[in-house]
């Protein structure tokens, strides 16, 4: 995720400070990791630093000074610029998993890199579970329906990895330690 892209997205809607940024996105993006306060005010000071925001005012709402901060037209084009822009299919072919089972298998140890593929399998099914559970809730609100989605779909298909090279772990083996 673009965090300063998303920013300055919740921006267009007006002004805000950043505790206002912070509730609109963990509100709006279902399912996303929260953001921490640190990191919203620490892109507003890039954003602004890029002349893409600017502050416009403080308020003091029985706390600190807090800075309001507007889209500049060169931020409104940015923004413009990141969502029309497409986003290349999965340039890299690269993931924590596959490094791990490389590396395991590297130090000599087929049936470790078993066990890492199992383990992470059945850490993959929990979230499938949990994911299910927001889906078929009744009460789920359809940001969270389609996030949830969105992650299931994931899941599945590194599901269908793991179990992939699990089976081929003997012949990845080979492989790696012969280069």
């Amino acid at each position: 995720m673009s965090t300063p892209h998303v920013l300055l997205g919740l921006l267009a809607e007006g002004p805000k400070h950043g505790y206002d940024l912070k509730r609109a996105h963990d509100r709006r993006m279902p399912q996303a990791r929260p953001l921490a306060f640190g990191q919203v005010y620490a892109t507003l000071g890039r954003l602004a630093r890029d002349g893409l925001v600017t502050a416009v005012g403080q308020d003091r709402e029985g706390g600190p000074d807090r800075t309001s901060f507007a889209l500049t037209d060169g931020g409104r084009a940015a923004l413009a610029a990141w969502l029309a822009a497409v986003e290349p299919p999965m340039p890299h072919l690269h993931s924590v998993l596959l490094a791990k089972v490389v590396v395991t298998l590297l130090v000599g140890d087929p049936d470790r890199a078993r066990e890492y593929l199992t383990a992470q399998r059945q850490a993959h099914l929990a979230r499938l579970r949990e994911l299910t559970a927001v889906k078929t809730d009744p009460d789920a609100l359809l940001g969270d329906v389609i996030a949830a989605d969105y992650g299931i779909a994931h899941l599945d298909a590194d599901l269908r990895w793991l179990q992939t090279t699990l089976d081929r772990v003997a012949d990845l083996h080979e492989e790696v330690t012969a280069r």
